[in-house]
This record gives structure tokens, C-alpha cells and sequence, in this order.
């Protein structure tokens, strides 16, 4: 969706968003608003997909609520809504002013619908507001070629991902609506957010004053606009879609071939960081025919001397992916055939078997433990694994305490269990239930699982974080009759693996 006023981007007028802002508020359109006007049900519906009972909920709001129940229904379910009633919304904003800045458009004399998608989110900080443009679900025909995504699911997986650690200075890279931006405000002092679209930009300005914020705001491609800048924390949720290279919408399309883009970004991203400096992006790679997508991956991250971990979360066959991107343009069918056959050709000659989609966190080591780069790039994809920023940060945590640990100094330490859970496969046989395997798993670490057998079952029971991990050892090995050293040269990789998912931890 264009502009309506020629040559002027949405949201121009910084008074316009304050008396927006002052009306919403005067509303109460916030999470705990909306949803009390909605009612459990209705909301978790609408947070679902499903539009019609929140329709409902607001077609009977009583007359104090009316305006929130207009704004709702303006904003969230896209509904056409007479102007008295967008007045009454807009106590203070006059509609001419909201259409001026691209928030509205008047569908005839008597009735008005948004252009905008401004929507209350909440983290467990704070309540927000957030500027985007209306999806294809919501209008008619397809977005436009600068068209703004809003809160999706790509984007709050990747701010549940983010590291929460206090920092100086952070760089949103591709900021889009500034989804990023708002939840690196909580633990930011400087904030640096970057988009190629101008619109993106003006939106992302929209959502900064709304909440009180500033942000730090420059238009261009990848690094360019920081120049030799670095900083303590890099977050992107870049354009990453695979495809030939064309451009058709800025918020998906590189313009470059393949993953390039994602490639070139990891590539370039240690001149950017602090030493210690961590960045966390998602990202999308190529899965060829017959090949490893862990080595081309690695490939890219072993360029950059940074310690790395790359989690697969999906890997779509090319079909559902293509599918997936066309879902969202709200084309008419013939063109989507059309896109969709060109851009599977385009995956046939590439013999390109899927895409993998996932997070990846980097991190410069400098002033950190010596050592070559510490790298692991693993598929996870079980429901409820997915990569938290406590979890990445104590994952980064672990691999930095293994480097710095000797053996030695291992089997002198107090090792105690995580909670976990041991999960005993058996098959029946003629004397019953025949154990074949055994793991333990910590409920919520992303792949913080591991098998085990008789010796590192117990091995593990018996780490209460009392005594060393080498005196366990050698009750161990007494007790099976086996070599004390044998049994520890054999027990530790297991141990190391362990620490490494967090299922043991030292007790200091």
C-alpha cells in the first residue's frame, strides 16, 4: 500500500504521532485493553488468526469502550468504520490530519478504514505500540513493493532469541517496523537502527515516539550506513527469501542471488563488533542435493574467526517455501502461479533440495579465553526448544567454561545434575520389557539431550555437587572392576557433552 499523499512518507508530522499517541492512550488501546474489551476467548483467537469473534466482541462493546472497539476493528481486523465513530476514536487528531500522514483513507463521505496497522504489544517489561503497514489479509489486491511487515513470528522468535545482557550501543540492522529496536530499548543506552526503505524508516521513527523512544535512524544497505562503527550487540532479521535475485518486495528480497545476503552479512559482521561484542540474526541457507548445509554454513562463520552457533529450526522442501513467501503478497492467483512456477525452475536448475531456516549467534572472543574459534552447527526442531536469549547466553556461558577447564581440573570439580528427565526406550520381547536405549533430557534447553548407558546413568545420579567428579569416578570403577583411569579418559567426553547441553554444571 503506496502513500496516499504524493511525495510525503507516512507519519511526517511528529505532532500528528504525539496527538495519535495521545488518543490511544486516552482509549486505553494497549494489550490489557484490548484484551478486556475482547474477552479471553475473542483474543486468543484474533492472536490466532481468526477474526470474527473479535468482530463480535466489538460490535456489542458498551458505550464507554466504543472507542477502543473502533479502534480495534480499524486497526486489527481491518474493518471500513463510519467517520463519526473514527472521530469520537480520534478525540483529538482530526481525520483530515490522519489521512494527510497515511494512517487513514476515506473510502467514500460517510466511512473510513487505516492504511496503517498500529498495534499494542507487550513483553515482560513493558507495554508497546507498533507501526506497520496493513497485510495482504487485511486489504485488497497486493502490497506494495515498499511494503512495512508488522509483528510476525519470524520477528518474535528473534526477540525471545536476543541476549538481555545491559550493553552501551546496539545496531538493528534491516529494522523494518522496529519490532528489534523497542525490545532493545530495555537494555540499550544507544541504539542505532538501519533499513534500505525509506518507509520502513518513517514507520520505525513512528513507533520510536509513540513509545518514547529515539532511536538512532539511517537509510542504507547492510554496513554502509555505520561505516567503521562497532558495536556490543548486533541483532538483523534481514531480507533473507532465497531466490534468482529479483527485488519484487523490499521486505523479503535481497536483490541478491541465492543466500548471498546472508552469507555477506556474516562475513562482514566482525568489523562491527566489540571485542566481546555478540550478534544474533536469523537467517535462511541453501540445502543442496547430496551436500551438508553444516559445511556451508560453517563456511561462511569460519571466515570469520568468531565463535558461533548455528541452530537449524526448519528445513523446507522448495515447494512449501515458495509457497510460504507467496502466501503473503496478496497477489492475484495467476500471477502467483506464474511467480511460483519461474521461481521453482530457478531452484530446479540450482539442484537445490530445501531451504534451512534458524538462528545464528556470533560472538568476538577477544579479551575471552584463547583458542581457536569455538564453532557448533546443529539442527533442533522439537516444540519447545527454541533457542531463548537466557538459553543462548548460557550456552555461550558453557562452551566458554569447557575451553578453560583441563581435564584435570574437571575431575577435581564438584559436578551436580540439572533437573532432567531419563527416558528409557524398551521394545517387548519374550521375557517382557527390553530396555535398547536410555537418554536424559533437560525440559526446555534446545537439543539438551543425551544418551546414556549403565555406567554414565549412574555417573550422572551420583553428581550431587558433593563430591569430585574423579572420586565418583573411582567408586564407579570399583564397583564395575574396571580401570579408574580407563573408566575416566572414557567418562569424560561424556561429561564435557553434558556440561555442554546443561545437564551438569559445576558447584562452586
Amino acid at each position: 500500500m503506496s502513500d496516499p499523499t504524493p511525495g510525503r512518507l507516512p507519519l511526517h508530522d511528529a505532532s500528528v504521532v504525539d496527538s495519535i499517541g495521545a488518543d490511544l492512550r486516552a482509549a486505553q488501546y494497549n494489550s490489557d485493553g484490548v484484551a478486556a474489551l475482547l474477552g479471553d476467548e475473542a483474543n486468543a483467537a484474533l492472536g490466532g488468526g481468526v477474526w470474527w469473534p473479535a468482530l463480535r466482541a466489538t460490535s456489542s462493546a458498551p458505550t464507554e469502550h466504543r472507542p477502543l472497539a473502533t479502534l480495534i476493528r480499524l486497526f486489527l481486523l481491518g474493518s471500513d468504520e463510519p467517520r463519526e465513530a473514527a472521530e469520537q476514536a480520534f478525540a483529538s487528531t482530526p481525520l483530515d490530519a490522519l489521512a494527510a500522514n497515511g494512517v487513514v483513507e476515506f473510502v467514500d463521505d460517510e466511512r473510513v478504514r487505516a492504511v496503517l496497522d498500529i498495534r499494542p504489544h507487550a513483553d515482560d517489561v513493558r507495554d508497546y505500540l507498533v507501526v506497520s503497514d496493513q497485510d495482504a489479509a487485511m486489504r485488497s489486491g497486493p502490497v506494495g513493493h515498499d511494503h512495512v511487515l508488522g509483528i510476525g513470528g519470524a520477528s518474535i522468535s528473534l526477540a525471545r532469541a536476543i541476549i538481555r545482557d545491559p550493553v552501551e550501543s546496539a545496531l538493528d540492522l534491516g529494522t523494518g517496523c522496529g519490532i528489534q529496536a523497542l525490545h532493545l530499548g530495555t537494555h540499550v543506552d544507544r541504539i542505532v537502527a538501519t533499513d534500505t526503505n525509506p518507509r520502513a524508516l518513517a514507520l520505525a521513527a513512528a513507533t520510536a515516539r509513540l513509545n518514547g523512544m529515539s532511536w538512532d535512524l539511517r537509510e542504507g544497505s547492510l554496513f554502509e550506513p555505520v561505516g567503521d562503527e562497532r558495536f556490543d550487540l548486533i541483532v538483523s532479521n534481514p531480507p533473507f527469501v532465497v531466490g534468482a535475485g529479483s527485488q519484487d518486495y523490499e521486505y523479503r528480497d535481497s536483490g541478491m542471488e541465492g543466500d548471498a545476503l546472508c552469507a555477506r552479512l556474516i562475513r562482514e559482521l566482525p568489523a562491527h563488533l566489540n571485542p566481546g561484542g555478540t550478534a544474533q540474526l536469523l537467517a535462511n541457507w541453501i540445502v543442496y542435493e547430496d551436500a551438508d548445509w553444516r559445511d556451508r554454513v560453517g563456511s561462511w562463520i569460519a571466515e570469520t574467526g568468531l565463535d558461533g552457533w548455528v541452530v537449524q529450526r526448519e528445513l523446507a522442501d522448495p515447494v512449501d517455501y515458495i509457497s510460504l513467501w507467496l502466501s503473503d503478497a496478496g497477489e492475484e492467483p495467476e500471477q502467483i502461479a506464474a511467480r511460483g512456477s519461474a521461481w521453482l525452475d530457478w531452484f530446479e536448475r540450482g539442484r537445490i533440495a530445501g531451504i534451512g531456516m534458524g538462528v545464528i549467534t556470533l560472538r568476538d572472543r577477544r579479551g575471552g579465553p584463547d583458542g581457536p574459534p569455538d564453532v557448533v552447527i546443529e539442527e533442533i526442531t522439537g516444540a519447545g526448544e527454541e533457542v531463548t536469549g537466557p538459553e543462548a547466553k548460557a550456552f555461550l556461558d558453557r562452551r566458554d567454561y569447557l575451553r578453560a577447564t583441563s581435564d584435570d581440573a574437571l575431575l577435581a570439580a564438584r559436578l551436580k545434575t540439572a533437573p532432567v528427565f531419563l527416558d528409557a526406550q524398551s521394545l517387548p520381547s519374550d521375557e517382557g520389557w527390553q530396555e535398547i536405549g536410555a537418554s536424559v533430557r533437560r525440559p526446555g534447553g534446545p537439543g539438551a539431550v543425551l544418551g546414556v548407558e549403565d555406567v554414565s546413568r549412574a555417573l550422572l545420579a551420583g553428581c550431587r555437587g558433593q563430591v569430585p567428579l574423579g572420586a565418583l569416578i573411582e567408586l564407579l570403577a570399583d564397583f564395575h572392576d574396571v580401570d579408574a583411569d580407563a573408566l575416566a579418559q572414557a567418562a569424560l567426553p561424556v561429561v564435557r557433552e553434558a556440561i555442554g547441553r546443561g545437564i551438569l554444571y559445576e558447584v562452586r
